[in-house]
């Protein structure tokens, strides 16, 4: 079974298939894919996949949640690209943790300049964990980028040059701690699913001002001197609903640099360790929840990264009995 066999609501069995396949081509941590998708004659809900998560790199689930919130946005312009209203309800049933989102395909609507002009962005946008041009990005494009956070209402940092430093040596000590961890490491072997060698992202040199994970598995070549544009995205809260919402928001921004022309790849690893991100939080201002840092920038071409298909995503009854029972 799959999601062509079902209609849900206004939406046609193929149009279904086209919003589970945008929702499923979003970005997560090492390529993890943390989703299933349950299509019912009523709505489309997404499902957290906790078996695909990094147990050590994203204990705290945040990782998996801004992935989730990506595939989120994605099937909400995708539903909206076919002129319907994507009516959204996350967290609807307490009783099913996993169940994070239900977006119900509403009555019809002027479909919106933007939304379609970012969902024809979704199959281009790609991970570009290599080095950028030195090129500014222009004043406009910056505050377009802002403006799209804020759309999902949640905020973009530009890191000023008074605070580049600090940051650099934040994700230096961050990548420190995870390479001295042997169980973070071996979460970062390339493997099935993940991040293939010709998509990662080049070895670290002492000159470098970001370090980038290597997911070559030790076949890149040695990096060299960048200075993209890094920015701060995060959420007025904390917990998994502000960072479900950072998600969209993470995703909406990475569509919009993708239609200006520009890269993007997440220096994830400052997030991911509890001591870099609260001074990370510190170095912001304090008030406000970091919850990842996305560099951007002009770069070459990279190819995609590899996917799982509708049908390993579609969570069904006989699917989910195969998985040991787990509905979400």
């Amino acid at each position: 079974m799959d999601a062509r066999s079902v209609r849900v609501g206004s939406l046609t069995a193929d149009q279904v298939e086209t919003a589970v396949l945008q929702a499923t081509a979003a970005p997560s941590l090492r390529n993890c894919q943390p989703w299933l998708v349950r299509s019912t004659p009523h709505g489309i809900e997404l499902h957290a996949d906790r078996t695909r998560m990094a147990p050590v790199a994203d204990g705290d689930c945040r990782e998996l949640m801004l992935a989730c919130g990506a595939a989120l946005m994605n099937l909400r312009l995708a539903i909206g690209s076919f002129g319907r209203y994507p009516e959204v309800h996350t967290f609807p049933d307490p009783a099913r943790p996993d169940l994070l989102a239900v977006v119900l395909p509403g009555g019809p609507r002027p479909v919106a300049p933007i939304d379609r002009a970012l969902a024809a962005e979704i199959p281009r946008h790609r991970t570009n964990r290599r080095p950028f041009a030195p090129v500014p990005v222009p004043a406009p494009l910056r505050r377009e980028l802002q403006m799209a956070a804020e759309t999902e209402r949640a905020w973009l940092a530009i890191v000023d040059p008074a605070r580049l430093s600090a940051l650099h040596e934040l994700v230096r000590e961050a990548h420190r701690r995870q390479l001295d961890d042997a169980r973070s490491r071996a979460e970062w072997t390339p493997r099935t699913g993940g991040v293939p060698a010709q998509c990662g992202g080049p070895l670290a040199e002492p000159q470098d001002e970001w370090v980038l994970r290597d997911c070559s598995g030790g076949r890149a070549a040695p990096g060299e001197h960048v200075d993209p544009l890094i920015v701060v995205l995060g959420s007025f809260q904390d917990g998994p609903a502000a960072r479900l919402q950072a998600g969209q928001a993470m995703q909406r921004v990475l569509l919009t640099a993708t239609a200006a022309g520009l890269s993007a790849s997440l220096l994830s690893q400052v997030v991911e360790v509890a001591a870099t991100r609260e001074q990370l939080r510190a170095l912001i201002g304090g008030g406000l929840w970091p919850q990842t840092v996305l560099r951007i920038g002009y770069g070459l071409p990279v190819p995609a990264t590899p996917r799982r298909g509708v049908a390993d995503v579609v969570l069904v009854d006989e699917y989910a009995s195969a998985r040991g029972g787990r509905t979400g």
